[in-house]
Formats: C-alpha cells, sequence, structure tokens
C-alpha cells in the first residue's frame, strides 16, 4: 500500500467536503486515516484536517490525488530522514535516533518505510541491497558503514490501534491493583488466548522460579500439552526446580505434595543438575528416560521453544543455560518474532529484560503477588503491561479452568 499525507481546509463539513472526499478515496480503492483535525465553533470558521491516504497502486494513489485536489486539498511533502554511517562495529553515529517499543515509520524515498521489529532502546537502519527496508538494530549489532536514521526528521511514531470491543485490555496501564475482580479479567485473557491458539499465533511465557515452587508446574504442563504455549523465557532455576521436583519430589529441598522438608533435600537441585549435565542436556535426558515428567519434559515432548538466561548467582548451570547475556538477548528476540500475547508470572528481572525487547503492540499481563513487580515494568516502557496482584498458583489454576474445562 503506498501511503501520502494531504491536508484540507475550508468548509469541510458545512460544504461536505470531507464525506465527499473519504466516499472518493474508498470507491478508488484507498482509505484514509484522520491524524489531525480542528473543527471550526461556528458555520463561519474554517476547518483543518491532516490525514493518511493509503492505495493499492501508483494508479490508484495518482487518481486519488487528483480528486484530493479538486477538493481543495494538498500534499504534504515530508522531509526525509537524515542518515549517517555506524562509525564502527557496536558504535551507533553521534545523534542516533532511540527507538521506543511504539509502531514506527521513517520516510525514505518518497514513502514511509515500517521500522522492522521494533523494540525500545535501538536505532532504525535503512537497507537498501534488495528493496529499500528499515530495521531495529541494538547497538551490540550495527555493523561499521550501515546507515543510521539520526534525529527526529522523516521519523513518525504511530499511537496504538485498540480493538474497538470492550475488552480486558482496554484498561492496560500503570495502573496496579489487588482489588480487581481477577476471576473476570482471567476469564477475558483466556478468551483472547483462544482467539490466538485459533489463528494460529504465539503465545509467550516468561517463567520465575515461584511457579515451580508454588506447585503451579502441573497447571503449566496442561496448558503446554493443550497447544497454548509456544515459547517459554526463563533462567536457570526455573528449570533446576523443575527438574529437581521431576527426579525427586522437590523444590528448593521441600516436597511439594507435603510440605515436608526433605532430608539431605539442600542439596537435590546440585544433584539435578549433576544428573542432566551427566546426559548431556534437557532433551538428551528426556530421550535417555531420565526426564519423565515436569515442565521442561512437556516442553521438549511438545516441541516448544524455550530460552534459559543465565545469571551470575546460578549454580551449575544446565547445558542449556545461555551464560552469554547479549547471546540470550539475540536469542530471545528471535523468539519473540510473531508473539501476540506474553504472560509474566513470578519473575521480575526476567519480566523487565523481555519486556525492554517487546513491541507494545504485544499483550502483555504480568502476574505476581508483589505489585512493585508490575509498576518496575511500565516505569521501564512497557506502558502496555496490565498487572494482576495474585498468587501465581491461582491464576494458572483459574486459567486452566477456564481454557480446559
Amino acid at each position: 500500500m503506498l501511503t501520502k499525507r494531504v491536508e484540507l481546509q475550508g468548509h469541510l463539513l458545512d460544504a461536505r467536503v470531507l464525506p465527499g472526499v473519504i466516499s472518493e478515496v474508498e470507491s478508488r480503492g484507498g482509505d484514509i486515516i484522520v491524524e489531525e483535525s480542528t473543527i471550526g465553533r461556528t458555520k463561519d470558521d474554517a476547518s483543518r484536517v491532516i490525514m493518511e491516504v493509503t492505495a493499492p497502486t501508483p494508479e490508484a494513489m495518482t487518481e486519488i490525488l487528483q480528486v484530493i485536489g479538486s477538493f481543495g486539498g494538498r500534499v504534504i511533502h515530508e522531509e526525509e530522514v537524515d542518515l549517517q554511517p555506524a562509525p564502527k562495529n557496536g558504535v551507533f553515529p553521534e545523534g542516533f535516533y532511540s527507538t521506543t517499543n511504539l509502531p514506527t515509520q521513517v520516510f525514505f524515498a518518497g514513502e514511509y518505510l515500517p521500522v522492522e521489529d521494533v523494540e525500545m532502546d535501538c536505532a532504525v537502519v535503512i537497507d537498501t541491497r534488495d528493496k529499500a527496508r528499515a530495521r531495529c538494530v541494538p547497538i551490540h549489532r550495527i555493523q561499521e558503514g550501515e546507515r543510521v536514521v539520526v534525529g527526529h526528521r522523516g521519523v513518525r511514531v504511530l499511537s496504538l490501534a485498540h480493538e474497538k470491543e470492550k475488552e480486558v485490555f482496554s484498561f492496560m496501564g500503570s495502573e496496579v491493583s489487588s482489588e480487581r475482580p481477577k476471576t473476570l479479567v482471567v476469564k477475558d485473557i483466556a478468551l483472547k488466548m483462544q482467539e490466538i491458539r485459533g489463528r494460529g499465533g504465539k503465545i509467550l511465557l516468561v517463567l520465575g522460579p515461584a511457579v515451580i515452587h508454588t506447585g503451579a508446574g502441573r497447571h503449566l504442563e496442561r496448558l503446554i500439552a493443550a497447544g497454548y504455549v509456544q515459547c517459554v523465557f526463563a533462567g536457570n532455576a526455573v528449570a533446576t526446580h523443575d527438574i529437581e521436583h521431576a527426579l525427586y519430589g522437590t523444590s528448593l529441598g521441600i516436597y511439594l505434595d507435603t510440605g515436608a522438608s526433605a532430608r539431605g533435600g539442600h542439596a537435590h537441585h546440585l544433584r539435578a543438575i549433576n544428573r542432566i549435565r551427566l546426559a548431556g542436556g534437557i532433551r538428551d535426558a528426556v530421550e535417555q528416560g531420565i526426564l519423565t515428567r515436569g515442565v521442561m519434559h512437556a516442553l521438549v515432548t511438545h516441541g516448544v521453544d524455550f530460552v534459559l538466561a543465565g545469571s551470575i548467582r546460578d549454580d551449575g548451570p544446565l547445558p542449556e543455560v545461555i551464560s552469554d547475556t547479549v547471546k540470550a538477548q539475540d536469542a530471545m528476540r528471535t523468539q519473540i518474532r510473531g508473539v501476540e500475547m506474553a504472560l509474566m508470572l513470578a519473575s521480575m528481572l526476567h519480566a523487565i529484560a523481555t519486556g525492554n525487547i517487546l513491541p507494545a503492540t504485544v499483550r502483555t499481563v504480568c502476574v505476581d503477588i508483589n505489585p512493585a513487580v508490575v509498576t518496575k515494568l511500565v516505569d521501564r516502557g512497557s506502558h502496555q503491561t496490565m498487572g494482576i496482584v495474585s498468587d501465581v498458583e491461582w491464576f494458572l489454576g483459574e486459567l486452566c479452568d477456564n481454557l480446559l474445562a
């Protein structure tokens, strides 16, 4: 679709100019989005409208612009983005445009290009090797000589286009309350997950170790088996304690079915790590029949992708854990393509890390017993996050009841 911005001035409503323009544009296969409007207060006051016009072909655009011109409209001539080469690998040029996580377009070669893989705190690179493309690039990936957008000229950040129907996500924002009607909220989340799964979309789960400690792992296994999970982000602790529970029945040395402390249970997580390392990895342990249940077993047997990102405090770690944080970020970036919903469950660090690379168009739900976790996500730019202050085991149980009943 080709895009132009046009301006109309005059008595647009009294003379039915605006309805006439819309009708003529739509009859030629085009579309209009009103960006700005100033409507006169009296019949003698002029009105002004700036709108974005799209057309399916260059011929249709030419015809549409001629029609708009007959109504007194004019094309707003845009200035192209300023491009400067990256001075060296891993360094942006001075004054580079720093991206947000909102949908973004840049004006280049006479048209607005959508910025691909948009995320916050990156730069925009224009690539013309095949056809003109604009893409977000984190600083460690920039290559010397790549053309980077500098300044704000020719950059357009779009607001989110929410669905018209009233839904749970209409009150996303920084407000966090433990008094929301959580049962109704979970029901709406379940309905949205069913819609996403029905059209083959991706749902991402970001997990903290409390998911395992609270005994919520069994609910996760049901969601995975039912096809409601396409990707999981977690750390060494989640996988370790899940495997500990699968092998020894404990998490942090506590039996989850009785709450009793196991004799020598403090070493169970280390013994679990050791057995998996001996097998060669989590997938190897599943194939060898060593790991026969649990969340990690479910992910492997149902072919669900997962990224385990390490930290300085990890024991082991397990072989699949990516200890290089930059490589872990890149692995997560690869997996978020196509994600439509992210559920962040009892995790602060991994939730914030994921929020930093998610486009704002991804519906994001953060569940934690501590409301500060959601607040931190929003404060760091993930404004689309909806917070549910709740025990994660209750939330996942209620979600399963709605999805799998």
